[in-house]
């Protein structure tokens, strides 16, 4: 048996699919987790792998880059950039963008870019509770926020959309899982995962490129 978490936004389907076809007999349950959930459920055993974006603290993980991710612009759809082919850190200097509460201070900080490259301290957001709150705060004009392409709040939210940002580092999707553990399904995991899902990210990011708002 093996449980495979993963957070939204992130496809496996692929990578499972192909694991039953080769394990019939095996018992493969999947979890969507919770964004800064990770290396927690690892840990505590809820799942035994998990595909997710870094940064996360990884010891006692065995870490496996799957694919680069790049990171985009989230602003509401009359924000005056919408309409640019891309953005730098500069033209947003000035723009808040949301902290969310009991957020993990590396995660934080990265998707915030915190501080910006050039040693400034990323400009002060509204404290919010949850992903939905940030998304909701930012259709009204109030912020706007770094995330992954074709972010999944888009598709919560008809008022917000993304522009490519052209000069920050692309975040790191990742399969994790626990440091030693010999469950020869993992090993069948991992190859499926490395075979499987960069080829769903290089789609995920060209239907993203040409996403109009």
């Amino acid at each position: 048996m093996i449980t495979i978490g993963y957070t939204r936004g992130l496809l496996i389907t692929p990578a499972v699919r192909a694991l039953r076809k080769a394990e019939p007999d095996a018992e493969v349950k999947t979890r969507l987790l919770s964004w800064n959930d990770s290396r927690s459920a690892l840990l505590d055993h809820r799942v035994d792998a998990v595909v997710a974006r870094l940064p996360f603290v990884t010891d006692q993980l065995r870490v496996t880059l799957l694919y680069d991710e790049p990171r985009v612009l989230v602003v509401p759809l009359d924000h005056p950039l919408v309409g640019r082919e891309a953005v730098t850190l500069d033209d947003i200097a000035e723009e808040p963008i949301p902290h969310v509460r009991q957020s993990d201070p590396l995660l934080n900080a990265y998707w915030r870019m915190d501080p910006r490259p050039d040693g400034r301290p990323a400009p002060d957001g509204p404290l919010v509770e949850d992903l939905e709150d940030k998304h909701e705060l930012i259709a009204a004009g109030q912020a706007v926020a770094i995330g992954p392409p074709l972010d999944y709040a888009t598709g919560l939210h008809p008022g917000l959309t993304t522009i490519p940002l052209r000069d920050i580092e692309p975040s790191k999707v990742v399969l994790a899982t626990r440091a030693g553990d010999r469950n020869p399904l993992l090993s069948a995991f991992r190859d499926h995962a490395e075979a499987e899902l960069p080829k769903h990210q290089r789609h995920t990011v060209a239907t993203s490129a040409a996403v109009k708002p």
